[in-house]
């Protein structure tokens, strides 16, 4: 018996967490949630997930810079990371545009909104669980 996936789901919309934390349960990962990039990146450091859910716009660290933490880490970069944004694609004068977003190292990228079956599809595909 293999044992469940770890998923962390970084993002600062409670709401949004906890729908996506309940469909990733139901398709048995074990989720944990932390609220911005710092929370995240210590909870990564205490106990690497076996993939990450990161939102890009959060306060205190986003997620570009979480992402590019983990990528240049040894320890980390292995880490499947699946990057959702709310930028819209056609935004360009902000450092959150969806380029930026696809030119990070990023496994995977979804623009918000992004239903939970999309995000489970995208960790089965990346865990090939």
């Amino acid at each position: 018996m293999t044992a469940k996936k770890r998923i962390l789901v970084v993002d600062d919309e409670p709401d949004f967490c906890s729908i996506v934390q309940g469909q990733l349960e139901k398709e048995g990962f074990d989720v944990e949630l932390a609220y911005n990039g710092v929370e995240g990146m210590e909870k990564v450091q205490a106990n690497p997930p076996d993939a990450i859910v990161l939102d890009v716009m959060m306060p205190e660290k986003d997620g570009y810079e979480m992402c590019k933490e983990l990528k240049e880490d040894n320890n980390f970069c292995d880490i499947p990371v699946l990057l959702l944004t709310a930028v819209a694609s056609h935004v360009t004068s902000t450092r959150y545009s969806h380029a930026d977003g696809m030119s990070t190292e990023a496994d995977d990228y979804i623009a918000k909104p992004a239903s939970a079956d999309e995000i489970s599809k995208s960790l089965k595909r990346m865990l090939r669980a």
